[in-house]
């Protein structure tokens, strides 16, 4: 079956059926098509490619570009042997029904772009209050089960880290069990200035629903590099 760009520019893509919530119906969620690996997902779990107005692709990770669009769902190393081999360009032509021009530096430009948003994000729920820093004051929240989603700096001591690990699992009576942070792909000097707080090396989000929007963002960026094991 042919790649397919958007659905609302070819109807190619399959929604979801709706799920009942509170006794109506929920909104579709419309399934895109990985241009490469044929793969099916939500536009959360893949990364839109903007066509422009030249013929040039370029990565649209918010998906809020105007035009048209077509999705990847591979990793950096995938995607780098597909643009060196041509197959990129292949699809992105066979889906846009048009000649396009796909950069060589296109993989550094979509790490970038992630790396952004999601230091953009981790900085937004920062400013709303959900984000707690400083070892200690992880270490009491974690202990009383307050921490959603831990997170270390790429560059944390190895002692440090443990020590936080160790207090979210007896917070969340886990002890015993593997369960421990993650590992974000920014040093302490990334995230002090996406935070604007000083010396940042681990932080907690303390709301279920904060938590869920930073490991959406991270999620997408430790695939594309590679770091989608939990560490």
């Amino acid at each position: 079956m042919p790649a397919s760009a958007d659905p609302a520019e070819d109807g190619a893509d399959t929604p979801r059926p709706p799920r009942p919530e509170n006794g109506r119906a929920a909104k579709a969620d419309p399934e895109r098509t990985c241009v490469l690996s044929g793969k099916k997902a939500c536009r959360d779990e893949l990364i839109r490619l903007a066509l422009g107005p030249d013929g040039t692709i370029a990565p649209d990770v918010r998906a809020k570009a105007p035009g048209r669009g077509a999705w990847i769902g591979v990793d950096r190393a995938t995607l780098e042997e597909a643009i060196r081999k041509g197959r990129l360009g292949k699809a992105l032509s066979r889906a846009f029904k048009t000649a396009v021009s796909v950069p060589t530096d296109l993989a550094d430009q979509i790490e970038r772009a992630l790396e952004r948003a999601a230091l953009d994000r981790l900085g937004l729920e920062a400013r709303a209050g959900q984000i707690v820093t400083g070892t200690e004051k992880i270490i009491d929240t974690a202990r009383k089960g307050g921490v959603a989603l831990l997170l270390h700096a790429r560059d944390a001591a190895a002692d440090g880290t443990r020590k936080l690990d160790q207090a979210l699992r007896v917070g969340l009576d886990a002890e015993g069990t593997d369960l421990r942070g993650l590992a974000i792909p920014a040093t302490r000097a990334i995230l002090s200035m996406a935070l604007g707080r000083e010396n940042v090396v681990h932080l907690a989000l303390i709301a279920p629903a904060a938590a869920a929007r930073v490991n959406q963002a991270l999620g997408r960026w430790r695939g594309f590099i590679g770091l989608d094991d939990v560490t």
